[in-house]
Formats: C-alpha cells, sequence, structure tokens
C-alpha cells in the first residue's frame, strides 16, 4: 500500500525528520471504548472522532499530521456494563503527556489532541497545559461537537440533556457515517439524571456545575438522552461542519504567534511600569 501523507506512522524517521521543519499541525485522535446503549457498537467514541480527524486530515493541503487513535479513556464510571475498558486518571494523564512530549521532542511546534469521549476531557485540558510549560510547544485539547454548536443548536430535537451519550447527537453521526452497524430498533429515549437547576449532562449545552456518578444509578441501558430523534441528514451536517471548521482551525493554529515570555525574576532591568 502506497505511504498516506498526512499519516504520522507512514514516514520513516528521516523523513519525518523533513516533515518536522514544515511545521505541521500533530493532531493525536483519543477516544475510548465504552457502553453505548444496545443500538450502537462499544467503538462509537473512536470510530467518529477517527472518522473527523482523517477527513479534515486529508482536506488540510498537508496542514495536519495524523497520529495513530488512542483507543481507550477514562471509563470508571462506565464499569457496570460489560465491554467497557478503563484507564485510570493518573495513568491517562501521564500516557497522553508522555506522547505530546515526544511528539514535541521532534520538533513539531503546534499539537492538537482530538478527543472523541467526554470524560477525558478534563484530564486532556491538564496535559495541554503541561505540554505547553514542559517543551517548547503548544498544545491544545478539545471534543468535536464543540466545532458545531451553532448548527448542532439548529437541528436538535431533543431537550436539553438529550444529546449527552448514545444520544441524538452521537447517533446522528454515527447513521451517517455507517448506518448499518447501527441497531435504531433498539434505540430508546432514556434521560434519568435527577432533575436539577444546576447539574445536567449534555454535550452542547454543559451545566454549570460538574458532577459525574456511577452511571447506572440514572441510564440502565446506557444511554443518556433521546437517540430515537436521530438521522443520518442531521449527522451529515454535523459532520461536514465539524470536519470543515477542524481544517479552518488547523490553519489558524499552524500560524499562531506566541509572545516572548519574560522571567522577571531574572532580570533587573524590566520595560512595564505600574
Amino acid at each position: 500500500m502506497a505511504r498516506i501523507d498526512y499519516l504520522y506512522q507512514h514516514y520513516t524517521w528521516p523523513e519525518l525528520g523533513r516533515v518536522a521543519k514544515k511545521q505541521p499541525v500533530v493532531v493525536l485522535p483519543i477516544g475510548s471504548v465504552e457502553d453505548h446503549g444496545p443500538h450502537l457498537p462499544l467503538d462509537v467514541d473512536n470510530f467518529l472522532i477517527w472518522s473527523i480527524c482523517e477527513a479534515a486530515a486529508q482536506r488540510a493541503d498537508g496542514n495536519i499530521l495524523l497520529m495513530p487513535i488512542i483507543p481507550f479513556g477514562y471509563e470508571t464510571h462506565h464499569m457496570d456494563f460489560h465491554g467497557t475498558i478503563d484507564i485510570q486518571m493518573e495513568h491517562l494523564l501521564h500516557f497522553v503527556l508522555d506522547v505530546t512530549k515526544s511528539v514535541a521532542h521532534h520538533g513539531f511546534q503546534r499539537i492538537l489532541i482530538a478527543d472523541g469521549h467526554g470524560s477525558n476531557m478534563p484530564i486532556l485540558d491538564l496535559v495541554a497545559r503541561r505540554t505547553i510549560l514542559e517543551t517548547d510547544a503548544l498544545c491544545a485539547a478539545f471534543i468535536w461537537p464543540q466545532l458545531a454548536l451553532p448548527e448542532i443548536k439548529k437541528l436538535r430535537q431533543s431537550p436539553r440533556g438529550g444529546m449527552s451519550h448514545a444520544c441524538e447527537l452521537e447517533t446522528s453521526v454515527y447513521l451517517y457515517l455507517d448506518a448499518a452497524r447501527v441497531q435504531m430498533d433498539k434505540a430508546i429515549k432514556e434521560q434519568g439524571m435527577p432533575p436539577s437547576e444546576f447539574i445536567w449532562s449534555d454535550l452542547i449545552e454543559g451545566s454549570p456545575i460538574r458532577m459525574m456518578d456511577w452511571w447506572t444509578r440514572f441510564s440502565k441501558s446506557g444511554i443518556n438522552g433521546d437517540p430515537t430523534l436521530a438521522t443520518a441528514e442531521k449527522g451529515k451536517v454535523i459532520f461536514e461542519t465539524v470536519v470543515n471548521n477542524f481544517v479552518r482551525f488547523a490553519q489558524e493554529f499552524k500560524k499562531r504567534p506566541r509572545g516572548k515570555r519574560v522571567d522577571y525574576h531574572k532580570t533587573s532591568k524590566t520595560k512595564f511600569r505600574t
């Protein structure tokens, strides 16, 4: 098979050194293996984020260099369901940080962590911060629905809480990408979280106070949301919007300027005046 130019692992080590001089944005996808109700496979988070990243890399004109996906994430709260694979938060943080620091060591200055699983995000935020503070690279993290918020809000039919997990959102995008693997006859609405003015779970409208209990305390099916409202047509609009905005951001991030750091403890002269 011929080399695919946007794939990190398809280069030899001397070739990758030359690629670093062009300074593409290195994209590290991460997902999870977990329950997604009776209607979706365990691979939802991996399949969706990889499909998004690959489509963006294909359209990015060399601005994205795509790494292999990290397929497992932080899942302790989902372990009551068969098949879920859990990586403890400290392990995941240090593992992903080792990857980003390795990439920075090889001279890449822009690293983007693309997430497919909500509970990874607090950990990935810390990874990105530490990568910046401990290397010369800039590093950022995002979860894919955030790249299409206005479009998703226009399309959604479910109320707040209906786009949380194995829901209208994830099911729609999966239907667009591979409808044959979605068992829509088994899709059910389940929103069992206690009603609250301050705490709820929604990928598009996050609550002001964050809390996550064991999943089976409020969901017996593994669903939190309403997948019965999902359609492939919604999925297409969402997918295309996310990918196009991803490409636009990669172009911007590649050229993002950095100010000069000044440690005032190490200089007796300062231009700063109060």
